[in-house]
């Protein structure tokens, strides 16, 4: 059993190094790194820094509870100063693969840590069981194709906001405005459950005022924005009698033709839904038209206006915008709300303005940091379990407020055999989902969790690493 005492990142964007000591080994604190950062100094772990550069590593530390060291993260000489001898795991998340899956080949040799590794270039995407058997390293992360990934399953389903999945895609978190024409105002969530008779679970209400893991007597407001559980079907059967479109999108505008963009088309193309990639640069066009046989490249600037509306804006029934430029991403998403329906996805680098961002309203939002992070601290509370259970899916939901985790019980624990009803669950938390022999239900108080189950927990209380923890002391 691994401890949860301490962290090590590295991220050679500036050359920095995170190390969580006995847990971790970090390699790279980008933005990456620098949300890693941030997000386990709440795991009740230690955090050291590596840098070459000793502003940014004064930086980083006097915004987290950190230690610094200053050198190469490539050097086995800076490892062994952070201590990476001694660690537990090395997430390495520079901007190079090379250097991300070295950083990891030298820990392997030089202490008995496990390793994660940003690998981003779609070359190596097909070589990844190769790397993790003979490299030795246990986990691979791809920025860009998780966030590709997250966006398709929006225009799978352009109702919703945002998607997670729990179970092997078997349950769904999925967040959606609530607006006038659902006639769902005042509505208590009791009410609106008995009425459609749908099997979902309403966990969670972000109003304008106040952010909620709800009752059955909380009351829904036009405006608000609701967090539900369910299967894909049943979460379909509950939007089509509220009066929201289910059926994926035919057709999509990308505007960007970089990493994120190539996955994406060939994910929906795919799904059988046509694809238009707006790029400026004319060698990338050429390698997009090349691997994207089936998708119209098209070779201009796409926030040109009368590009786009030549392009078909007015009449596309979903808009991505994926450019560098975090401003052009939001800007081309406000111009494409004023002009069409579409479904809008918009890319989102930079975190601190996230809640000023999110007020605009332009659709979804992607934040690949985020989601990056996320699974970065999914299998790090999966290392640090204690009895019989496994984090297998984490996201951060609610801007931060709260967790959605999913549990996988392997073993007897207190809480197996006894109801719902009976035992002492912590406040701000709700049992969410179970998944047993292949089937999934809203549990009720009469359910009890067998060895086996997988559930999925909505919770405000932070750093649950067992399902033990969802237990008041």
């Amino acid at each position: 059993m691994l401890g949860a005492d301490s962290l090590f990142v590295c991220d050679l964007t500036f050359s920095y190094y995170l190390y969580i000591w006995r847990i971790y080994a970090n390699v790279g604190c980008g933005k990456v790194g620098r949300t890693l950062a941030e997000q386990l100094q709440e795991e009740d772990t230690d955090i050291t820094l590596i840098d070459i550069n000793p502003d940014r590593i004064n930086e980083i530390t006097d915004e987290v509870d950190a230690m610094g060291v200053v050198g190469n993260g490539a050097s086995i000489n800076t490892l062994m100063e952070a201590g990476v001898q001694t660690a537990d795991i090395l997430i390495a998340v520079t901007v190079s693969d090379e250097m991300n899956l070295l950083c990891c080949l030298i820990a392997q040799k030089t202490g008995h840590c496990h390793t994660i590794a940003r690998v981003r270039n779609p070359i190596y995407s097909k070589e990844i069981g190769f790397i993790k058997e003979r490299l030795g390293v246990t986990m691979i992360i791809n920025p860009e194709l998780a966030a590709a990934q997250e966006i398709s399953k929006l225009l799978r389903f352009p109702s919703a906001i945002k998607i997670d999945t729990f179970a092997r895609g078997k349950v769904e978190l999925l967040k959606f405005k609530v607006m006038p024409e659902f006639e769902l105002d005042g509505k208590s969530i009791q009410q609106i459950t008995e009425h459609f008779r749908c099997d979902i679970l309403f966990c969670a209400i972000e109003g304008k005022d106040y952010t909620t893991i709800p009752g059955g007597t909380n009351v829904i407001r036009n405006g608000d924005v609701i967090s539900i559980l369910a299967t894909p079907q049943n979460a379909a059967a509950f939007f089509k009698k509220i009066g929201l479109k289910t059926h994926q999108v035919k057709n999509t505008v990308i505007v960007g033709g970089g990493t994120i963009s190539y996955y994406l088309a060939k994910a929906l193309l795919a799904m059988k839904i046509k694809v238009k990639v707006i790029e400026k640069d004319k060698n990338r066009c050429e390698f997009l038209s090349e691997e994207l046989t089936d998708a119209t490249i098209i070779n201009g600037d796409g926030t040109d206006r009368s590009l786009l509306l030549e392009e078909g804006l007015e009449s596309a029934e979903s808009f991505v915008t994926l450019t560098n430029m975090d401003e052009e991403n939001i800007f081309l998403s406000l111009f494409a709300k004023t002009i069409s329906n579409a479904k809008l996805v918009a890319k989102v680098n930079r975190l601190a303005y996230d809640d000023i961002i999110d007020s605009l309203d332009i659709g979804s939002v992607i934040y690949p940091k985020y989601i990056t992070a996320d699974y970065i601290l999914q299998y790090v509370r999966a290392t640090q379990n204690s009895i019989g259970s496994n984090v297998e899916t984490l996201y951060h939901i609610l801007d931060g407020k709260a967790e959605a985790l999913e549990f996988k019980i392997c073993d007897n624990s207190p809480i197996v055999g006894r109801t719902l009803s009976e035992l002492n669950l912590k406040k701000n938390l709700l049992v969410g989902c179970l998944y047993r022999d292949g089937s999934v239900r809203i549990p009720r108080g009469h359910d009890a969790l067998e060895i086996g189950d997988r559930v999925v927990i909505v919770t405000t209380n932070r750093g649950l690493r067992d399902i033990n923890d969802i237990l008041a002391k």
